[in-house]
């Protein structure tokens, strides 16, 4: 019983850990302790570590870790890359010295020892490709043509000149401050790649989420598998009804069959919950950019739309009680009307609640051309490379 209890409780606190990290920040969540833990994992577990090192070595332990934090977060660096094919590397040397003894089995053939490696190194070709591909850098050459690929749309872009590279900075671009370059269609800074996420590279980004993806859940079912096989060829469902009079029903038998598996196969059991954990991280990352992609948007832009549709509201918000009291004003300088309904009165909306502000991103074209912007961005069509810039 206490297995049970210790494994069902490891699949709670790793459900809330997952949950509270990708979805915190939701509406739905909001005062909640989902939120509470969303905020901890990502800022609050980091300022209390500062006040500890505050604390414990005074403010040159504290410059020392801003020191590090500036070098990993504020520059490029091939840490985060690094520590990327460490971990893809070691749990593939660690499934194989593990898992392989039993591939073929009673499941899986032994062309699955070839297949892994195959998807793993298409894997690490997606990374080194969405690393080290231009991921649409704007210049003094090419502006011009960006210009006129990206229009403003006078709402959350207009034209201003960026103050750095002291060019005109087209519409969907932004300058970034760890790459120092501007980069068009850009959607943000990715660490675990070392580079910009921008116009020529999305795709790459997103069929490297992708891929990842599956790879985790390749590795998930194909471990299942070979446990299952094993239960298979060992018999141990059998040994457990006939010689020790266990119960033939899932209940009675589970509890059984979890403690075998904990105690001859728990490497192989810890790669599953690994490889099942970092599948739904990834699975939320990748739907999350998938949806911006169908409706043309990136991670910059939704920034830039919830600053705008905050002000408008809030003006909006202005406007109407400006209104409502210019109205009351008037009510009590005209001639008493009768007394209105309390019914009609209880029910009638306020004005604030009749405010509404309309997103009207103008660079949503539809599904299809939404798709084959990211497939095929402006920059590597021909017609790109053709256009000549506009004289005057």
């Amino acid at each position: 019983m206490a297995v049970q209890w210790l494994l069902l409780c490891h699949g709670f606190v790793t459900l809330l850990v997952v949950v509270s990290f990708l979805c915190g920040q939701w509406p739905i969540f909001e005062g909640t302790p989902i939120q509470r833990i969303h905020h901890f994992i990502t800022s609050g577990a980091y300022d209390y570590f500062l006040r500890f090192v505050g604390y414990v070595f005074g403010s040159k332990g504290t410059n020392a870790v801003l020191a590090v934090e500036s070098f990993c977060c504020d520059r490029p660096n091939p840490i985060l890359q690094v520590i990327y094919l460490a971990i893809i590397g070691v749990t593939y040397y660690i499934i194989t010295m593990s898992t392989f003894q039993y591939v073929p089995g009673y499941y899986l053939s032994g062309i699955h020892r070839y297949t892994s490696f195959l998807a793993v190194t298409v894997g690490v070709l997606l990374f080194l490709l969405t690393s080290f591909s231009d991921p649409g850098t704007v210049n003094a050459d090419n502006v011009t043509r960006y210009l006129s690929a990206y229009p403003y749309d006078n709402i959350i872009y207009s034209e201003k000149e960026c103050s750095t590279c002291k060019i005109p900075k087209p519409a969907r671009s932004k300058h970034c401050s760890i790459c120092d370059r501007c980069v068009a269609r850009f959607d943000h800074h990715c660490g675990w790649m070392n580079n910009c996420i921008g116009e020529r590279n999305t795709r790459y980004f997103m069929a490297f989420l992708l891929w990842h993806f599956l790879l985790c859940i390749y590795g998930t079912v194909a471990i299942g598998l070979v446990l299952a096989g094993q239960l298979k060829e060992l018999k141990v469902i059998y040994v457990l009804t006939v010689y020790y009079g266990i119960e033939n029903s899932f209940s009675s038998l589970a509890p059984y069959v979890v403690q075998w598996i904990l105690g001859s196969y728990n490497t192989q059991l810890l790669l599953m919950v690994f490889l099942a954990i970092v599948s739904l991280l990834l699975g939320g990352f990748f739907g999350y950019h998938a949806k911006l992609c169908l409706t043309n948007t990136t991670t910059n832009e939704t920034f830039k739309w919830q600053e705008y549709l905050s002000w408008q509201r809030k003006v909006n918000e202005a406007r109407a009680s400006a209104a409502a009291l210019k109205t009351s004003m008037d009510g009590l300088s005209s001639e008493r009307k009768p007394p209105e309904s309390k019914w009609r009165t209880i029910f009638r909306r306020s004005r604030l609640e009749q405010v509404q502000v309309v997103k009207n991103n103008t660079y949503d074209q539809g599904l299809l051309h939404n798709i084959h912007e990211v497939i095929f961005p402006f920059s590597s069509r021909p017609s790109f490379s053709r256009r000549k810039p506009k004289s005057g």
